[in-house]
């Protein structure tokens, strides 16, 4: 192993005593002489309080120690918050499954408090192996039982928050008729989604959806017969969306799609889909006097129709508005003077 000095993010020599290291569960089987070697791996990271070391899903390469401060660890919950799951303290190790697996990060690390960290980059980890495997063996023998440990010790807890807090995280994000997402949720969604989709490059398309004559339905056939035709619509769609896109009733009759990595011609396809299906409904009496049940979507997509959330939501609006006044039952592209599908009603 080289026995070039380590270096701390700011140029200065690593300077650390060996007891502290000894005190580190990874390390504690190693012998002071060992240790000594091992010094020239580390490098120090600072980060001030509130300060993200890395996120979930991003790329990782380096194991952390903490020498001081503290460094709470979360993970991103279906309904789009986060939930604490560890808080690392003085001696504690984190970040060596991306090493071992060459995995993306399976959580967020922020720090709680400013501390100072040491590193160990996979390089100098995988170095260590080649150049002094009986220190590795010692260092991999530790890491992989506690690991163990904390993975079981997380599954257990994960398991015992679902549990409990399922019904009270859907209460707070979904729709009580139908059991879709609710417009608090969804707003949240858009940012999100719509900042992912500008980090990453892909599309992003909002659809926005309207039963057709709704308040005629329920003049007509009666408030329970409406709530059914909502029912309905809504379990169509949740049976045409893909896993990742997301669905919201936005409001009364209105529903909201968001439909990550998806440009307009394949969102086109899947509305009309939907338009079709929702069509072909047999819930209200068949007297021929009354409305159908139909709906109108509207579509836009980033980043041709729109540069932020805001503007996607208000083009996608307007396009269900042109929907609307060009017949009904039917699909509408925003800035676009075609539509997809449908007969005027």
């Amino acid at each position: 192993m080289s026995s070039r000095n380590a270096r701390a993010s700011g140029g200065g020599i690593l300077d650390i005593s060996t007891e502290f290291l000894h005190g580190i569960d990874i390390l504690s089987l190693l012998t002071p002489g060992e240790i000594e070697r091992m010094k020239a791996l580390f490098t120090i990271r600072r980060i001030g309080e509130g300060e993200v070391l890395f996120r979930e899903g991003d790329h990782g390469n380096e194991l952390f120690i903490v020498r001081s401060g503290e460094v709470a660890t979360s993970i991103r919950l279906p309904d789009g918050g986060a939930r604490e799951i560890a808080l690392f303290r003085e001696g504690d190790f984190f970040g060596e499954m991306s090493i071992f697996e060459n995995a993306p990060r399976s959580a967020t690390c922020v720090a709680a408090a400013p501390s100072e960290l040491l590193g160990l980059h996979e390089k100098e980890f995988y170095r260590m192996i080649e150049e002094c495997p009986d220190i590795a063996t010692k260092v991999m023998y530790r890491m992989l039982n506690i690991t163990t440990q904390r993975l079981r010790d997380t599954g257990e807890f994960l398991s015992d928050m679902v549990h409990w807090g399922e019904a009270a995280r859907r209460r707070a994000v979904t729709d009580e008729l139908t059991g879709a997402y609710n417009r608090r949720f969804l707003d949240d969604a858009l940012d999100r989604e719509f900042e992912r989709a500008k980090g990453s490059g892909s599309s992003l398309t909002m659809a926005m959806v309207d039963l057709d004559c709704f308040r005629q339905i329920n003049e007509r056939h009666g408030e329970e017969a409406g709530d059914r035709c909502i029912i309905e619509v809504v379990r169509v769609i949740n049976r045409l969306l893909r896993e990742n896109d997301i669905f919201a009733r936005y409001g009364g009759d209105e529903f909201a799609l968001l439909l990550p990595a998806t440009g307009p011609d394949d969102a086109g396809e899947l509305a009309g889909r939907i338009r079709k299906d929702v069509e072909g409904l047999r819930i209200l009496p068949p007297d021929g006097s009354g409305p159908r049940l139909t709906l109108s979507i509207g579509l836009a997509s980033y980043p041709g129709h729109a540069g932020d959330p805001a503007s996607l939501r208000e083009a996608a609006d307007r396009a269900l508005y042109r929907a609307k006044e060009e017949g009904r039952n039917r699909v509408a592209l925003a800035e676009s003077s075609q539509s997809v599908g449908g007969t005027r009603t």
